[in-house]
């Protein structure tokens, strides 16, 4: 079922040529939701059937690390860049999301769930179970997040004008984790390593990073 949707997906999104507004992951997920809920299945059963593709996503992450090495030449030359655009975009992104969120009146629990929205799902939910935030809610606004960065993240590149694909890269791992890596490799082999290398980074950063700002704020 999971294969079939997103094959169902990416014939969708090359049929729209390319238009992220049509993402197969975003397309795929929307048939299965539908799927399960004409069939009464329940995601526990769907699961333990898509237990196989749930283990590629092991390997399938590992294998990111074959096009970064290509890009080795270019990263050794963009270090600095990296580590301060990882330092940045983990803090303001926690901070932000926090900030907007408690503003409108969001609860203490509301908010430390929130902060990770923008790490890999596994490693937020960590997080997010560490610092007293929810972690299956963390999960939620992952992938709301990882969406919504596919979905908009390469339009807001070009009306800013930024051409680059190694920082277009970096920004999309850092804001939108898998789901926008995912996007960037639709783009070129170079955005995707460098949004893979991006998105491995800042899940480190952000489990150093945000349980010891959470801790300072109390």
């Amino acid at each position: 079922m999971t294969l079939i949707a997103y094959g169902i997906a990416y014939r969708v999104y090359l049929w729209g040529k390319s238009n992220p507004l049509l993402n197969p992951v975003v397309t795929a997920v929307l048939l299965l939701i539908t799927l399960l809920v004409l069939t009464d299945t329940s995601y526990q059963d769907y699961f333990e059937g898509g237990q196989f593709v749930h283990f590629l996503l092991g390997p399938a992450t590992v294998a990111l690390a074959i096009p970064l090495y290509r890009q080795v030449g270019k990263l050794k030359a963009l270090w600095l860049p990296v580590l301060v655009a990882l330092l940045v975009g983990v803090t303001v992104g926690g901070i932000s999301a926090v900030g907007i969120a408690w503003l409108l009146g969001a609860d203490a629990q509301i908010l430390l769930s929130l902060a990770p929205k923008s790490v890999t799902a596994p490693v937020a939910m960590g997080i997010a179970e560490r610092i007293g935030g929810i972690p299956s809610l963390t999960a939620v606004l992952v992938v709301m997040t990882g969406v919504v960065g596919a979905v908009f993240g390469t339009k807001w590149f070009d009306l800013l004008r930024i051409r680059d694909d190694s920082v277009r890269g970096i920004a999309m791992g850092v804001a939108a984790h898998g789901i926008g890596t995912a996007r960037a490799f639709q783009v070129s082999a170079e955005m995707g390593a460098f949004a893979g290398l991006a998105m491995a980074l800042s899940a480190f950063t952000a489990s150093v990073i945000l349980p010891w700002l959470v801790s300072w704020m109390h």
